[in-house]
C-alpha cells in the first residue's frame, strides 16, 4: 500500500509542475535559518582545556540561538561558567573554576528566525580519561625452552580507549616476528618460547592520544631455561626432585591461543574497519595464512598486519559479510578457526540529504530524505523543531513516507523542515528550509571575469544566478548572432556554459542572460584558450662515473603569455640544498657527482593553468672497490686454489677479475699478471711454477675501469725442480769469417725451477758425421766457437741445467759461421733497351760456392754519360738498383731519351759487395720534347700580330720543327675554327696576317721530334682597330704553373685624350673610347698609397666623361680608365692622370706628399728588392759531393737508405744544368728529386719496398747519388714565375 501511495505521489509532482533545484540564497534576501558548523555527534573533550561546543548558522535575519540539555532547556544565563559566542550559538564553557565531567551531558541547539527554526544533532559531550594502572607486584616468570606464552597487558579503561606497544627500559620497541607477536588486545603472545627471550624488561605501555599521555605497567621478568637447567638450579628447593618431570617440549601441531574453539561470530558496521585476529601456538613456529569461505577477500581493501595473524578489512560493505577461515599449519599438522561476519548498517544517504527549496508563488516543489540501514531505519519529519503531526496543517504540504510534497504555495508558507532517520546502531538528522520568494534574475557571477583554459581542455564558464522563479540562462558569444545552446556547447543545469574540447577560435567574449517573470539581468565574461605547455626535450638516463658532471635537459614550450616555472626534483623531493646542482634555465647541472646524487630526477614546467612533467634516472658508477679476504686452499707442488670476496660494483657489474703475483725470491717488489677470471667467479685454480715465493692479489675490472689491488694474501713458496723448458731462440752466425757465435733468449728466474741454472751448448758441422762438441756456460746468452770454416752450415742445441737436474732433450737449431766477401762478379753481362726511358740489364748468377755467405742480391750501378744531342760530357752522377734475391735480370726506369748510359753489376751478401763485372754501354733512343720556353705576342697591329718564342729546354732528340694552332675567342668564351701552321725548326718568330680587328684569339705552339709532338705553349691577346696607336694589347697569360715567366710588349690601349678638370663639385674626367666592350670604369686611389691598397670604381654607364665626388680635398689621386671583360678580368687601362682638389690653406705640411720623401721611400723599397734576390740566390745554391765519399758516408754496403722526408728511393738525374730550380728543396749532398720521368717507380717494382722480381722488373730500392746540381732539363718548378726562375732558364737554355 505505501509503494502505491508513493508512485501516485510521484505522478502528482509531474503534472503539478517542475521540481525546483537546490540554490543558495543571497545574505541579503529574507530566508529561514541554515545550520553550518556544528560539533560532531560523539564529542570527546580534554579535561585540561575549556570545553567548546559549535553551532553558527545563517540567515535573514540573523537567527538567535538556544540550547537543551539532556532533552531540556539550558539556561546558559544562569551558569557562571557558560557563555554563548557573541552573534553565535556556539558554548564555551570555562573549566578553570568548574569540572570537566559535570558538563558530560547531550547538548543540542537551535537556530531560529521569523522564517524558520533549525535544530543541530544531539552532541554527547564525553571527558577524555587517562587512568592510571593499577599497582601489582608482578611475578618473575620461569618457563621450559619451547612452550607457549602469553604476557597480559591489561591496560586500565580510557576514553578514547589507548594505543598498546611493548618495550624495554630503554624505550626500544621489542622486537616482533611470527613467532612473537601482539594482540588486538595488546598482549604479548609467544607462539614458542626460547633461550634468547629472557629479560627482566618486558614493558607495556598504553598512550592516550587526547591527553597524550603515557601509561606504563610494571615491568615483567621471563627467564627460559632448558630441562636440565632447571633441575641443576631448583632441585635443592624441592628435595632433589625435578621440578619438571615431563620430557623437553617437542615439536607440536598448532593450537590456537587467539580465538579459542572452532568457530566465533562478529558484528561490523558499514563503513568501519573490520579486524580479526588469529594467534597459534607450536613447534615449530605456526604460518597462518586466511580465506573467505564463501567468497573472495578484496583485494583493494585487504591487509595482512602482524606477519599474517591480523586480517584488516577498510571501508566495510554488506558484500564483506560471511564466514572466514584462519589456518595455523606447521610440519606436525594444522588447526583452523572460522569466524562469521555479520555487517550491520547506520542510517546511511542513498541520494543525499535533503535540499533546501526556493519557490515562488504558485510553485510546486519535493523535498527527500532517502537513506537505508540494517536493520531498516525508521523516518520522522519536524517542521521548525516540533513534529510534523503537532504544526499547523497547510493545505499545500503533502507528507509521504520519506518525501514532503508542495503544490501552489504562498508567501508565508517559508519554514525549515527536520527529517530524523534511525535506527539501533545511529540516526541521521537533516535540515532543509522552503522559502517563498517573489525575486526577478540577479547574475552572482563577477562582471568582465577572465576564464583560461588549456587549449583541447574542457572550458567550464559560469553564470551563477538566482532568482524565484528560477531563472533561465541563455549564453550568446561576441556579435551575440545566435544563442550557444547545440555543438559544442554544453549548457548545465546551473547554468555553466560547457565547452568539451576548447580551441583557439572558442577565445572571446560571452553573455549569459538570466530571465524569469519579474526581468531579465545579463554578464559580460572572456574565455582566453592558451596554448598547452609541453616539454619538448626530456632529460635522459645518464651513467655518470663519481667526480664528474651530469647535466639533464629540459627544454621546454609553453603559452607566452603565461609566465613559467621551472621546478626539478630528486626522487619526488626537493633537490638538495648543495651548489653542486646548478639550475639553468633549461637544464640541470649536477658537478663532482657522488653516489648520494643517485636517483630519479624530474622536470616540472609549471604555469597557472597547466604543466608538464618528464623524469630520467642519474646512474653513477665508479671502479669497483678493491676485493677482501683473499685466502688460498687446496695447496699443492705446482698448484693452489684462491678464493676472494668481491667489493662493492658501483652500479657497474664487475665483468672480469685480473690475478696478479709476486715473487719475491726472483723479482721482489714487481707484479706480475698471471690469469683473469669472469666477473661472476670468486675463485681461481692457480698453476705455479717450482722454486717462488708467490704472493697473490686481485683487481677487479668493470666498464669503468680496474679497481685498485687488493691487500696480498700470505705468500706460498714452491718446491725446487729441474727446468721444464730449454732457452728459446736458438741461433748461430759468425760475426768473423772463422768464428761461430751460438746465441740464444736465457730462462727467467722463475723458469729456472732452481737454483745453480747453467746451458749445455752444443754443436757440430751438419755435413760431416763428427760427435757433438759440449761446452757449459752460465750467466750468459751467447758462446763464441773460433777456428771454423768460412759460412758452412751447423746443428746447434742448447740445454737448461740447474741443481736439481737437466730441462728435456733440446729441440735442434741452424747456423751458419761466419761470412766474407764475394770473390766473383757476374759475368755476360748485357743491355736490352726498351724504350726511350727504359732499359732491361741481364747477367749470369755467381756460383754459389764463390759467394762465401748468404746471398742479399745484386746492384746495378749506372750514369749517363751525356746528351746524343749535345757532345759535351756531363758530370758523372752513379746511380744504384738493388735487386734482392737470386736474380738474373732486372730493368732501369727513369732514364732520359736520347743519351749514352754506362753500367756494371756486382753480387752483395751479409758481409758485402763483390768485385764490379765489366762496364757496358746503351744508348736510349729519342722522346717527345718539352714545351716551348716562351711564347710572346709582338706588333700587335689591326688585323696582324707577331709570335716570338724560344726552343723547348728538353729536346730529348732532334727538333724536327714546330705546330702553331689559334683560333679565335668571343665574348662569351666560345672557340672559333682552328688554324693550323707547320713551322721549321731554325724558326722562332711568325707574322700572322689577316686577322680580325678587336678580335681576342688564343695560340698553342709545341715542338716536334721523331717520336712525336711534345706539349704545347698557350698565349692570348686582342688585336686593335687604330694603327696610329702603337701601344699593343696586353696579353692574358694562361701558361701552364711551371713555365717560366717572359716579358711582354706593352698592351695596346682603347682609350685616348684622358683628360680631368678640377670644380667644387669634384673631379670630371673625360676621354675617348673606341674599343669593343662595354664594361668602362674609372678607377682612382690614392697617388702616394702603398702598391698593395686597391683601385676604388665607378662605373660611367656609356658616357665619355664622369664626375667624380668622392675625392677627399687636399690629396693627390691617381685615375684611369679600364674595361672588363670576362668573369670580370681587366683588359685594358689608359694612362694614369693625377687629380688633386684644393684644401683649405694649412701652414701644415704632410710629409707623405712631399717629393723627397717619396724619393727616400722608393730607393729603402729597391735596395730591400736587390737583397732578397741575392738572398734566393744564395738559398738555391747545393753543394757537391764525390760519389765515393757519399759511399763511404754508409758503413753498411748493403744498406740503401730511403729519403727521410718523403720515404722514396734515391734521387737520380742527369746533369745537363749545374743549377738547382728556385723553390725546389735541395738536400745537403745536393741531390734533387726527379719528377718528369715517363716511367714511375712504382711500374716496376713489387710493393713498398720497391724490388723486381725475377724477370728483372724492380726488386730493390734505387738511389741517385748526385755529385752535381739537377739539370733544369726535366724540371720544371710547380711556383709562380720569379726573376730567379727566369735566370736559371737562361743559363740552362742550350
Amino acid at each position: 500500500m505505501m509503494e502505491r501511495r508513493r508512485m501516485d505521489a510521484a505522478l502528482m509532482v509531474l503534472l503539478l509542475g517542475h521540481l525546483a533545484a537546490a540554490l543558495e540564497v543571497p545574505l541579503d534576501l529574507p530566508q529561514p535559518p541554515t545550520i553550518t558548523h556544528q560539533s560532531p555527534k560523539d564529542y570527546i573533550i580534554d579535561p585540561r582545556e575549556n570545553i567548546i561546543i559549535h553551532c553558527e548558522a545563517k540567515g535573514k535575519p540573523h537567527p538567535s540561538f538556544s540550547w537543551t540539555r539532556n532533552g531540556t532547556h539550558f539556561d546558559v544565563d544562569e551558569d557562571p561558567h557558560v557563555t554563548l559566542r557573541p552573534h553565535s550559538g556556539t558554548l564555551v564553557v570555562d573549566i578553570s573554576r568548574a569540572k570537566a565531567d559535570q558538563y558530560e551531558s547531550v547538548y543540542q541547539c537551535t537556530a531560529r528566525n521569523k522564517h524558520g527554526t533549525a535544530v543541530s544533532n544531539n552532541i554527547v559531550v564525553r571527558q577524555s580519561r587517562s587512568p592510571l594502572w593499577s599497582k601489582e607486584k608482578i611475578k618473575p616468570i620461569v618457563v621450559q625452552e619451547g612452550v607457549s606464552l602469553v604476557l597480559p597487558c591489561q591496560p586500565p579503561a580510557g576514553l578514547p580507549p589507548p594505543i598498546i606497544f611493548w618495550m624495554d627500559n630503554y624505550f626500544q620497541r621489542l622486537p616482533q616476528s611470527n613467532r612473537v607477536s601482539q594482540s588486538l588486545n595488546g598482549d604479548l603472545y609467544f607462539s614458542n618460547v626460547l633461550q634468547e627471550d629472557s629479560r627482566n624488561d618486558y614493558i607495556c605501555y598504553a598512550r592516550f592520544p587526547y591527553t597524550q599521555t603515557i601509561q606504563q605497567k610494571q615491568p615483567i621478568s621471563v627467564k627460559v631455561l632448558s630441562l636440565d637447567a632447571i633441575n641443576d638450579t631448583m632441585a635443592a628447593f624441592y628435595n632433589d626432585t625435578d621440578l619438571f618431570s615431563d620430557d623437553p617440549a617437542d615439536e607440536r601441531k598448532p593450537t590456537l591461543l587467539v580465538p579459542s574453539g572452532p568457530s566465533s561470530s562478529k558484528i561490523v558496521l558499514r563503513g568501519q574497519v573490520l579486524e580479526m585476529e588469529c594467534i597459534a601456538e607450536g613447534l615449530p613456529t605456526p604460518d597462518i595464512s586466511w580465506t573467505k569461505v564463501s567468497g573472495e577477500l578484496p583485494a583493494k581493501r585487504t591487509h595482512f598486519l602482524h606477519y599474517q595473524r591480523t586480517l584488516r578489512i577498510v571501508n566495510v560493505s554488506e558484500s564483506d559479510a560471511g564466514d572466514y577461515r584462519c589456518t595455523a599449519k606447521n610440519k606436525m599438522g594444522s588447526v583452523h578457526h572460522n569466524i562469521h561476519i555479520m555487517v550491520k548498517a547506520a542510517p546511511y544517504w542513498i541520494s543525499g540529504a535533503p535540499r533546501n527549496l526556493v519557490l515562488a508563488p504558485g510553485e510546486n516543489g519535493v523535498l527527500t530524505c532517502r537513506a537505508s540501514g540494517t536493520p531498516k531505519p525508521s523516518i520522522s519529519w519536524a517542521m521548525n523543531g516540533i513534529p510534523i503531526e503537532n504544526s499547523p496543517k497547510d493545505p499545500s504540504r503533502k507528507v509521504e513516507d520519506d518525501t514532503i510534497i508542495f503544490t501552489d504555495v504562498q508567501i508565508g508558507s517559508s519554514a525549515v523542515y527536520q527529517c530524523n532517520i534511525s535506527n539501533t546502531y545511529g540516526y541521521l538528522l537533516s535540515n532543509a528550509f522552503v522559502n517563498v520568494l517573489s525575486e526577478p534574475p540577479r547574475v552572482l557571477t563577477p562582471a568582465n571575469k577572465v576564464y583560461q583554459v588549456i587549449k583541447n581542455h574542457r572550458a567550464l564558464i559560469d553564470c551563477a544566478s538566482f532568482g524565484s522563479p528560477i531563472p533561465k540562462i541563455t549564453w550568446f558569444k561576441d556579435s551575440r548572432s545566435s544563442t550557444l545552446d547545440g555543438d559544442p556547447y554544453i549548457l548545465h543545469d546551473n547554468g555553466t556554459l560547457e565547452i568539451p574540447v576548447a580551441q583557439s577560435h572558442n577565445s572571446g567574449k560571452f553573455t549569459c542572460v538570466a530571465r524569469n517573470l519579474l526581468g531579465k539581468e545579463e554578464n559580460h565574461v572572456f574565455l582566453e584558450v592558451k596554448e598547452p605547455t609541453r616539454i619538448l626535450k626530456q632529460p635522459e638516463y645518464k651513467v655518470v662515473q663519481r667526480g664528474r658532471s651530469a647535466v639533464f635537459q629540459c627544454k621546454v614550450k609553453h603559452d607566452p603569455t603565461l609566465p613559467p616555472v621551472m621546478t626539478w626534483l630528486k626522487d619526488d623531493g626537493e633537490l638538495p640544498d648543495d651548489e653542486r646542482f646548478e639550475v639553468g634555465a633549461d637544464s640541470l647541472t649536477i658537478t663532482d657527482v657522488t653516489e648520494m646524487d643517485a636517483g630519479v630526477y624530474t622536470c616540472i614546467m609549471n604555469t597557472t593553468l597547466d604543466h608538464d612533467s618528464a623524469s630520467a634516472e642519474l646512474t653513477v658508477v665508479e671502479r669497483p672497490d678493491s676485493p677482501t679476504d683473499l685466502e688460498l686452499t687446496d695447496q699443492k707442488k705446482r698448484s693452489v686454489q684462491l678464493t676472494w670476496t668481491p667489493g662493492d660494483e658501483h652500479n657497474s657489474p664487475i665483468q672480469k677479475f685480473l690475478i696478479q703475483y709476486e715473487d719475491s725470491l726472483h723479482h721482489r717488489g714487481h707484479w706480475h699478471n698471471l690469469t683473469e677470471v669472469p666477473g661472476t667467479r670468486t675463485t681461481a685454480h692457480l698453476k705455479l711454477s717450482p722454486y717462488a715465493h708467490y704472493t697473490f692479489r686481485v683487481l677487479a675490472l668493470n666498464a669503468v675501469g680496474l679497481s685498485h689491488p687488493s691487500f696480498p694474501s700470505r705468500m706460498f713458496k714452491t718446491e725446487p725442480a729441474a727446468p721444464d723448458e730449454n732457452p728459446t731462440g736458438v741461433e748461430g752466425f759468425g760475426t768473423e769469417h772463422n768464428n761461430l757465435v751460438i746465441s740464444w733468449k736465457p730462462l727467467t728466474g722463475l723458469q729456472s725451477n732452481g737454483p745453480g741454472l747453467h746451458y749445455r751448448v752444443m754443436w757440430r758441422q751438419k755435413t760431416v758425421s763428427s760427435d757433438w762438441n759440449m761446452a757449459t756456460v752460465a750467466n750468459t746468452s751467447k758462446f763464441v766457437v773460433t777456428g771454423t770454416p768460412t759460412f758452412v752450415p751447423y746443428e746447434l742445441k742448447v740445454q737448461a741445467v740447474n741443481d736439481h737436474g737437466a730441462a728435456p732433450e733440446p729441440a735442434i737449431a741452424h747456423g751458419y759461421s761466419g761470412e766474407d766477401l764475394p770473390v766473383a762478379a757476374p759475368e755476360n753481362v748485357q743491355a736490352m733497351v726498351v724504350n726511350s726511358s727504359l732499359a732491361e740489364v741481364y747477367w749470369d748468377p755467381v756460383p754459389s760456392k764463390l759467394i762465401r755467405g748468404h746471398l742479399k742480391g745484386y746492384k746495378v750501378y749506372y750514369w749517363r754519360e751525356r746528351s746524343l744531342h749535345k757532345h759535351n760530357p756531363h758530370h758523372v752522377e752513379k746511380q744504384i738498383l738493388t735487386f734482392s734475391g737470386n736474380h738474373s735480370r732486372g730493368k732501369l726506369p727513369g732514364l732520359h731519351p736520347y743519351s749514352l748510359y754506362s753500367f756494371y753489376v756486382k753480387i752483395y751478401n751479409g758481409k758485402g759487395e763483390g768485385p764490379a763485372s765489366h762496364t757496358q754501354q746503351f744508348e736510349t733512343p729519342e722522346g717527345v720534347p718539352g714545351a716551348p720556353t716562351s711564347l710572346l705576342v709582338t706588333n700587335t697591329d689591326l688585323d696582324s700580330l707577331t709570335l716570338e718564342w724560344s726552343p723547348p729546354h728538353v729536346h730529348n732528340g732532334r727538333i724536327t720543327g714546330y705546330t702553331l694552332t689559334y683560333q679565335p675567342v668571343n665574348n662569351s668564351n666560345e672557340l672559333g675554327p682552328v688554324e693550323e701552321l707547320a713551322l721549321p725548326a731554325n724558326e722562332t718568330s711568325v707574322i700572322l696576317s689577316n686577322l680580325r680587328h678587336s678580335t681576342r684569339y688564343k695560340f698553342y705552339l709545341n715542338a716536334k721530334t721523331v717520336r712525336g709532338a711534345g706539349p704545347a705553349i698557350s698565349q692570348e691577346t686582342v688585336t686593335i682597330m687604330d694603327e696610329g696607336n702603337t701601344q699593343t694589347s696586353h696579353p692574358i697569360a694562361r701558361s701552364p704553373p711551371h713555365k717560366h715567366p717572359h716579358r711582354n710588349a706593352p698592351p695596346a690601349s682603347p682609350f685616348g685624350n684622358v683628360s680631368s678638370s678640377v670644380g667644387e663639385e669634384g673631379a670630371l674626367i673625360s676621354w675617348e673610347y673606341w674599343g669593343p666592350e662595354r664594361n668602362v670604369f674609372v678607377e682612382y686611389k690614392l697617388e702616394n698609397s702603398e702598391g698593395e691598397e686597391e683601385w676604388q670604381r665607378e662605373s660611367v654607364n656609356g658616357s665619355q666623361n664622369f664626375m667624380l665626388k668622392s675625392l677627399k680635398a687636399g690629396l693627390p689621386y691617381k685615375v684611369r680608365l679600364v674595361t672588363k671583360g670576362h668573369h670580370d678580368q681587366p683588359l685594358h687601362h689608359s694612362q694614369e692622370v693625377s687629380v688633386m682638389v684644393p684644401a683649405v690653406a694649412s701652414r701644415q705640411v704632410d710629409i707623405a706628399t712631399q717629393g723627397w720623401f717619396i724619393g727616400l721611400m722608393c730607393a729603402i723599397a729597391l735596395l730591400i728588392l736587390i737583397l732578397l734576390i741575392i738572398c734566393f740566390i744564395q738559398r738555391n745554391k747545393g753543394g757537391k759531393y764525390p760519389v765515393k765519399e757519399k759511399e763511404d758516408a754508409h758503413t753498411d754496403p748493403e744498406f740503401q737508405p730511403m729519403k727521410d722526408d718523403d720515404c722514396t728511393f734515391g734521387e737520380y738525374s742527369d746533369n745537363e744544368d749545374h743549377k738547382p730550380l728556385k723553390g725546389s728543396r735541395t738536400p745537403s749532398n745536393g741531390t734533387v728529386k726527379r719528377e718528369d720521368s715517363d716511367d714511375s717507380l712504382v711500374d716496376y717494382g713489387d710493393g713498398g719496398d720497391g724490388q723486381f722480381n725475377e724477370d728483372g722488373s724492380f726488386i730493390g730500392q734505387y738511389s741517385g747519388k748526385s755529385v752535381s746540381r739537377e739539370t733544369a732539363e726535366g724540371h720544371e718548378s710547380s711556383e709562380a714565375p720569379s726573376p730567379i726562375n727566369a735566370m736559371n732558364s737562361l743559363n740552362s737554355f742550350v
